[in-house]
């Protein structure tokens, strides 16, 4: 008899460093938590692992030196012009600072009234009551600063962006439009940094007559003077380490998860699901922040994570086919449609109201809201009972 359904617990672990055998320490902890907390590791549960840690242990990571190097290679130290940075001290202030020393001239494009992840330094109000149009209308900084003054400060960090990044460089200047082409005003030397947009902004930079047009996940793709190295991610999900050093996005995650759910079973005798998490994809109600600033919010899993939720809608049935049933026959009634349930619901509207996302986002999100952001030192999370459902009981 089922009494709960979902549980995640953050399983409290030593701090990582470089080297470490992760996996093994990983195996270590969750077997120390279920004996000290009383509870058994079940079957078909899941374990989530922060990204952070897998690059730390991998020591994934890159200087501002080993990434003005880079940069210079492919630009070639010219003038260069950068669109739609996110705007976030952890996750661009060093990279823009070490771009800004690759390059002669840097002209720093952000998109307004917020960046791509929902960091907003002006809000729609002011746009509409100064009748400005952010599809068309672009601006430098001293139009941009005529119309909207120096009320810019972030909603949460209270930092203003605009001055911030430009202290990072005296090469800098910023410029304001939701156009990626209007970069090309000012140098035909492009890197466009947004994260989910990246292959559209790239392609209409081309074809509007960019010279060179990288993006961030085509920078620092190969060691660089022995830096770390991401071949898929390159800058993407990157974060700041130092003050002139970044953790980068780990890599070879999927031996990764591989061996982790090898050595759980060894440990365990129970097969258990794998995967590492970044970002979670959630957004902030009050702030409008959406979480993702990661490229993905999974860069790998085991195979039984691969796909999404194929759920009916309990109430749907329970206020409209089973109405009239009540008791242990309405259980029964339950059951038995959970269990001949079509293999795929996709467009049936006995599902309407679930959410048709990715297994590995919505895991990833809880696993990120779990573990959290800062000093619960939880980086690894087991969650049971994800794939019970009512018929199961």
């Amino acid at each position: 008899m089922h009494y709960t359904g979902v549980t995640s617990r953050g399983i409290i672990c030593p701090i990582f460093k470089e080297g470490d055998n992760l996996v093994a320490e990983i195996v270590k902890s969750v077997t120390d938590a279920a004996k000290g907390e009383g509870f058994e590791i079940k079957d078909n549960s899941i374990i989530g692992v922060t990204e952070a840690v897998v690059a730390r242990t991998q020591g994934n990571y890159a200087t501002t030196e080993q990434i003005a190097k880079d940069i210079r290679a492919k630009f070639g130290g010219e003038d260069l012009g950068i669109v739609f940075p996110i705007l976030s001290r952890n996750r661009f202030a060093i990279l823009l600072r070490s771009i800004a020393m690759g390059c002669k001239k840097l002209y720093v494009q952000l998109s307004y009234p917020s960046d791509e992840v929902g960091n907003s330094f002006i809000t729609y109000d002011a746009i509409d009551e100064k009748g400005v149009n952010p599809y068309s209308d672009s601006f430098n900084e001293e139009e941009f600063r005529k119309v909207f003054g120096y009320e810019t400060k972030h909603t949460f960090t209270g930092v203003d962006y605009i001055d911030y990044y430009k202290s990072l460089g005296d090469n800098i200047e910023i410029i304001f439009s939701n156009d990626p082409r209007y970069i090309l005003n000012y140098t035909k030397n492009v890197l466009n940094c947004d994260i989910h947009t990246r292959f559209r902004t790239q392609r209409l930079l081309k074809a509007a007559g960019a010279d060179k047009v990288y993006r961030m996940d085509e920078i620092l793709t190969e060691s660089v003077d022995g830096s770390g190295y991401n071949q898929q991610y390159g800058l993407l999900g990157s974060n700041k380490a130092t003050e002139d050093k970044v953790k980068l996005f780990p890599r070879d995650c999927e031996t990764f998860v591989k061996n982790l759910q090898a050595e759980m079973f060894k440990a365990t005798g129970k097969h258990i699901e794998c995967m590492v998490y970044g970002d979670g994809g959630f957004k902030d109600p009050v702030g409008g922040i959406w979480e993702l600033a990661d490229p993905v919010v999974s860069p790998a899993y085991t195979e039984g994570l691969q796909g999404k939720p194929n759920e009916l809608k309990m109430k749907y049935f329970a206020d409209n086919d089973l109405k009239d049933l009540s008791g242990d026959e309405l259980k029964a009634a339950m059951k038995e449609l959970i269990k001949s349930k079509d293999a795929d619901l996709k467009g049936n509207m006995q599902s309407q109201g679930t959410t048709p996302r990715q297994l590995t986002d919505l895991l990833g999100s809880l696993c990120d809201l779990t573990s959290g952001s800062g000093d619960r030192g939880t980086p690894v999370i087991l969650i049971e009972g994800y794939f019970d459902n009512y018929a199961t009981d």
